[in-house]
Order: structure tokens, then sequence, then C-alpha cells
């Protein structure tokens, strides 16, 4: 959980997913509300978003990010704010139907592997969102991740696992990472149009145009001139469907109906 508390703010590459995601938040959140950040992990967004006046219920299915998200919030002065419990994304039975005025799930529908637990999951989350609420979810991109296993890691673009990431989008956690589902973006797009009750209201590229260019963009952060300039066009193209499609992580915004 450590790993995670930081990978967020570790350079200006990374930064660019924490901040892309608070831009929209702030976007389609509400001024106030209870919020449920579902599989929060360490608490960096739950933070965040007590920072900006809102209460906040941290879930997460790990005691030890639990523990460590609660030693944060109390180090940044937001224990009054943010409540943490444990469970699970794809049972959220200890929470009545419509309790919260937002509900974040940022990362965890990616490592739920198949596809009927994560139809779980999502009925789950949508059943605990207030009618006229917001849910945001986040996922790994199928096309920025083989673009990153080309940048990265192209060695294993010959290993056997490769063909089924590529065409279907599973990992198992052969090499280095934890198992994951990558999306298309259609299929994100796809699998909460259709449920009932929820209107798809955007979806987002959190690293945009950047997706695959660390390096590079790491480099340009340190001429400010040059990284207002680019993030100005990160912001005016982040939500092009192409855009969208390349990224490594992207993230759908809903409003329950």
């Amino acid at each position: 959980m450590v790993g995670e508390w930081k990978r967020l703010v570790s350079n200006p590459y990374c930064r660019l997913e924490l901040e892309t995601t608070l831009h929209f938040l702030d976007k389609y959140l509400p001024g106030k509300g209870l919020v449920l950040d579902a599989g929060g992990g360490p608490g960096r967004y739950a933070i965040e978003l007590a920072r900006r006046k809102h209460k906040v219920i941290l879930l997460d299915i790990s005691s030890a990010s639990l523990e460590f998200a609660r030693r944060q919030t109390n180090r940044a002065g937001f224990e009054g704010e943010i409540e943490t419990t444990k469970g699970s994304v794809e049972d959220l039975s200890q929470f009545a139907a419509n309790r919260f005025d937002s509900v974040l799930c940022l990362g965890p529908l990616s490592h739920i592997m198949t596809k009927r637990e994560r139809s779980r999951a999502i009925r789950e989350l949508v059943r605990v969102t207030k009618r006229r609420g917001i849910l945001c979810v986040s996922v790994i991109g199928r096309l920025g991740a083989i673009v990153s296993h080309l940048e990265h890691l192209n060695e294993h673009i010959a290993y056997p696992f490769f063909k089924k990431f590529r065409d279907v989008g599973d990992y198992f956690g052969q090499y280095r990472f934890t198992a994951t589902h990558t999306f298309l973006p259609e299929e994100l797009r796809m699998t909460f149009k259709n449920q009932k009750d929820l209107r798809v209201l955007e979806t987002v590229g959190l690293e945009g145009l950047s997706s695959g260019q660390e390096e590079k963009v790491n480099e340009l952060a340190k001429n400010r001139k040059l990284w207002k300039a680019w993030l100005d066009t990160h912001y005016k193209t982040c939500t092009n469907p192409s855009v969208v499609g390349m990224s490594e992580h992207m993230m759908i915004i809903c409003r329950k109906l």
C-alpha cells in the first residue's frame, strides 16, 4: 500500500493520473456530500476529497491498507471527515441503497478477474449511489498497457501470456504485476451504458496523449512554461474518444437516474 500511496505523486507523469482524476471529480461531484471511496486503498483520494469538504467512507478489503489510510488521515488532520471500513467492492451489503451522494471506484474493477464478478461489483456500486448521484470508475486501458509493454517490458511480447492479454485483456499475474483485466474504451462504455438507471456522462483518458511517454513528460515538466502549455493541451484532448482509448488509465463518469 505504501507503493500505491507514493506512486501517484512520484513524478509528473504519475501525477497526471492523480491530477486529471481530481480535475474531473471537481467538475462532477457536488460541492459537498457523503462519498464512498470503494477500494480506496491507502487513502490518497479520500484525503483529497476531505480537503474539498466532503465526508468520506473509505472501504477496502485489506486491513493493512486501512491501517495505513488511518495513519495518513490522522497525519493530514481529517480523522473527523474520513471513516474507514473493511469490505469488498463486490459486496456492499453493509450500506443501504441510495446511501451516497457520490461513489468512487478508482482502480479495483480492473483487478476483478471475471465478467460476472465485475458485473456484480458494478451493480453494488450503482445500488448504493443516490438517485441523481455521481459514480466514477477508473480502470487500466488495454491499448495503453500494450504500449507500456513495448516501452518497458518488450521481452514479454513473445511470452505465451501476451496473446491472451492482447486479445482479451486478461493478465493473471505471471510476471511482476498483480492479476488485471484491462479494458478497451468501448468495452468500458458499454458495460456502464447497459446498466439500468445509469447514464454515462463522460469518459476520460487520465494520462491522455502523454501515455507511454513517461521520460519525455518528466523532462518537459522541468520547464514551467512548456509544462503549462502541455497541460492545457492535455485537458483539451483527454476526453477525445481516440485519446481515451490509448490512455494507460481511463475513467468513466456516470449519473444514476
